[in-house]
C-alpha cells in the first residue's frame, strides 16, 4: 500500500511538472494574442464549413445557401470598403492638411534661423571688416561735420591753391 501510494504520488508529481513544463513551452514559442485569436476564427471557419456539409440538407438546397451566404458576405465586404475608403479619404485630408501647416511653419522657422545664422556670421566672421566699416563710418561723420563748420565760416572745404593769388 506504501509502495502503491508512493508510485501514484510519483505519476502526480511527473505529470504535473511535465503539464507545467508543456504549459511553459506552449507560452514561451512567441504566439501572440493575435496569433491565437487568428487560429480560433480559422478553426471556427473550417467547423463552420463542415457544419454546412454534413447538415442534413439536400446538395441544391446547399448549394443555395452556401451562394446566399457567399452573396450576403461580397456585400458587407463592399460596402465595409466604400466605408474604409471614405475614412481613409478624411484621413488623408486631414492629414495633408496638418502636413501642409507643419511645412509651411517649419519653412518659416529655418528661414528665420536662416536670416540669425547669416547675420552670426557677418558679425563674427571678420572682426577686421567691423573695424574698416566702423573707421568708415567715422571718417564720413567727421567730413560731414568739417564740411558742416567750412559753409558756416564761408570756406571751401577743399584746399585751396595760393597760386591764383599773384
Amino acid at each position: 500500500m506504501v509502495k502503491d501510494t508512493l508510485i501514484g504520488s510519483a505519476r502526480r508529481t511527473y505529470r504535473r511538472r511535465r503539464g507545467e513544463t508543456m504549459r511553459r513551452e506552449y507560452d514561451s514559442e512567441g504566439t501572440s494574442a493575435s496569433t491565437k485569436l487568428t487560429y480560433l476564427l480559422v478553426g471556427g471557419g473550417i467547423g463552420a464549413i463542415l457544419a454546412l456539409l454534413f447538415a442534413p440538407k439536400s446538395g441544391e438546397e446547399l448549394r443555395g445557401d452556401i451562394a446566399d451566404a457567399t452573396r450576403k458576405g461580397i456585400e458587407k465586404s463592399k460596402e465595409a470598403a466604400t466605408q474604409l475608403q471614405a475614412k481613409a479619404g478624411e484621413y488623408y485630408e486631414t492629414a495633408s492638411e496638418k502636413a501642409g501647416e507643419l511645412y509651411h511653419t517649419a519653412q518659416e522657422k529655418a528661414g528665420e534661423l536662416g536670416d540669425k545664422a547669416k547675420a552670426a556670421a557677418a558679425r563674427t566672421a571678420n572682426p577686421f571688416t567691423a573695424a574698416i566699416e566702423a573707421g568708415k563710418d567715422a571718417y564720413t561723420a567727421e567730413k560731414r561735420r568739417g564740411e558742416a563748420n567750412a559753409i558756416t565760416e564761408g570756406r571751401a572745404s577743399y584746399p585751396v591753391d595760393k597760386k591764383d593769388d599773384k
